[in-house]
């Protein structure tokens, strides 16, 4: 092991190195800044807040006892942590806030390794920007999902269920007062929504990647064994630190590849797509939107759970996790690629036995063949556009209907239940302005909710469209990231009511029957700018001025890329 980053801090007898030790004396052994202990910090996305992240300071003290067994030295260092349902307009405005200030903290302390607490949907995206810009050992422990909870005897998917239920209630095919009840069941206790939404999509991401413990990933928030592996992290992360075992040897291109092909075994949520291209953006990988359709379109899916299937998440615990769904894929897996013990993911993949095979099915039996992430592209997404097949109804992947068209969210909702709408099932719901610039933050508001009046016709899906992005937990026949945005002057800002849009997912195409000359030739409406987002001051308006588009992670602009460990100036 070459000399501790931490080193530059408290080696010395100089006034600045005397402050640096003194300062942190406050209990620790004698020993512990004598600059042959490794500093860990453990960076820490507990908030009460953050709902899914409560337990996460539980977790921290596992991890800590994990770090001093193995001769290092641990800290809490709590971060920002975002909320998934709580904050408004929407957390993913802040991914990159996030990820910037834990980067700058990691670089500017003295730490030597990094344990990285993640659980709701940005909170491991925002931890692996920044681990992989700084470039110091790092390894992951997910937060975890919570168990099942049960309403009326059912078992019911957090996020999936209120969809479903929220669209019953509209129907009047249940009460709102049973609605409300439901509420009461969903959230049985710790841990992150137990549906593969984007929490636990981004948990298997970061162990396809190699970044946690292998075997970790899905394991239950509830489970004592989520601790075990925790101090297990501790002491692993010691190791990490001597060995040099850095993000950027972990993280490569061909991790990245592997990534894209677990989402799609589990059924992943699209969001990792814009989640994957960032990460991959800050590390100087080479990873586009025809790398998910080349790697991932293919692959079948494997494990049966909602949206695309009917299981949670403690049915893949039990059935085998998620090494066991990844066994059925292991010949599309890359070999090289290692984790954060030093050996390849598929060392791991040997003697995996499945033991419920309708949760995680036999590879000659998956629940849907060839049902990865689609990249769409055409006159109407000139960048690409996502659409999820697994979570689609089949029909409608290949359909030509009018555009309905929204000019934001307060006019969708303003108008989409009114009985004058001229909407039928054939219609296609298009709405635009709520992409990185326009909301801003390109928030979970692509699954639009159907028109009422067709609710009640029966219908219960319909080919809809937007620069938005969409939760993971939700289904139905979602078009999604549509890039360019409509604000950044994509065609959707000038898509009108009655253009025919044609999808055709088997062919890879969405286009709008409208020539070329004309789509150049045609403004957006002034109700369709002002509805873009404006800021003036603060975050959203660095945010509106460097944000990059969905096709390429939404990143800001001066983020991309990595400034690596070393910090230039003293202090003092």
């Amino acid at each position: 092991m070459s000399r501790l980053r931490s080193a530059e801090w408290y080696e010395g007898d100089d006034r600045n190195a005397y402050i640096h030790r003194a300062w942190m004396r406050r209990g620790n052994p004698e020993d512990a800044l004598d600059g042959t202990k490794p500093q860990i910090a453990i960076a820490n996305t507990a908030s009460d807040l953050t709902p899914c992240n409560m337990h996460l300071n539980e977790v921290a003290e596992s991890v800590k006892h994990g770090v001093w067994a193995a001769g290092g030295v641990p800290y809490n260092l709590p971060v920002v942590s975002l909320g998934e349902t709580q904050v408004k307009p929407t957390a993913m405005l802040w991914r990159n806030m996030a990820a910037m200030a834990m980067e700058e903290m990691f670089r500017a302390n003295p730490i030597d390794g990094l344990v990285l607490l993640g659980g709701c949907d940005k909170t491991i995206p925002a931890l692996l920007m920044a681990a992989a810009s700084v470039d110091i050992p790092a390894v992951v422990v997910p937060g975890g999902p919570m168990m099942t909870g049960y309403f009326r005897g059912q078992a019911l998917g957090c996020g999936t269920d209120v969809w479903r239920l929220s669209e019953e209630a509209r129907a009047g095919e249940i009460t709102g007062a049973q609605f409300l009840a439901s509420e009461q069941s969903m959230i049985r206790g710790k841990g992150h929504c137990n549906t593969m939404g984007t929490a636990s999509t981004m948990a298997v991401v970061a162990e396809a990647l190699g970044m946690t413990i292998p075997g970790f990933a899905g394991t239950p928030a509830a489970d004592a064994r989520l601790l075990a592996l925790s101090h297990e992290t501790g002491k692993l992360i010691v190791d990490m630190v001597a060995a040099e075992r850095t993000p950027s040897r972990i993280m490569t291109r061909e991790a990245f590849l592997n990534a894209i092909v677990a989402v799609a075994a589990v059924g992943g949520s699209t969001n990792s797509v814009v989640h994957l291209l960032a990460i991959a953006g800050r590390l100087g990988v080479d990873l586009t939107l025809d790398d998910f359709d080349a790697t991932g379109a293919g692959v079948p899916v494997m494990a049966n759970l909602q949206p695309s299937g009917a299981y949670l998440m403690d049915d893949l615990y039990r059935a085998g996790g998620v090494l066991g769904v990844l066994a059925q894929v292991r010949d599309l897996l890359r070999a090289d690629p290692i984790t954060v013990t030093g050996r390849p993911l598929v060392d791991y993949l040997d003697d995996r036995p499945v033991y419920d095979a309708d949760v995680i099915r036999p590879r000659e039996e998956p629940l849907m063949a060839d049902a990865g992430i689609a990249v769409l592209r055409g006159n109407l997404a000139p960048r690409g556009a996502l659409v999820k097949p697994a979570a689609a109804t089949p029909e409608l992947l290949q359909h030509t209907g009018p555009a309905v068209v929204f000019d934001s969210i307060e006019d969708m909702r303003a108008r989409i239940d009114d009985p004058d709408l001229d909407v039928t099932a054939d219609s296609v719901l298009v709405l635009r302005g709520c992409g990185p610039k326009g909301y801003p933050g390109m928030p979970e508001v692509g699954n639009m909710p159907l028109p009422q009046k067709l609710l009640a016709q029966g219908v219960r899906d319909m080919v809809r469209i937007s620069d938005a992005r969409m939760s993971g937990t939700a289904y139905g026949t979602v078009i999604l990231h549509v890039a360019p945005e409509a604000a950044a002057g994509g065609p959707l800002a000038v898509i009108r009511t009655g253009d025919l849009v044609t999808v055709d997912v088997e062919n890879r195409m969405l286009n709008v029957a409208v020539s070329d000359e004309e789509l150049a030739e045609r403004r957006a409406s002034a109700s369709t700018e002002a509805a873009y987002a404006a800021p003036v001051r603060g975050w959203a308006r660095l945010y509106v001025d460097h944000v990059m588009q969905a096709d390429t992670g939404a990143d800001l602009d001066f983020l991309v890329g990595f400034s690596g460990p070393d910090v230039a100036r003293e202090s003092h």
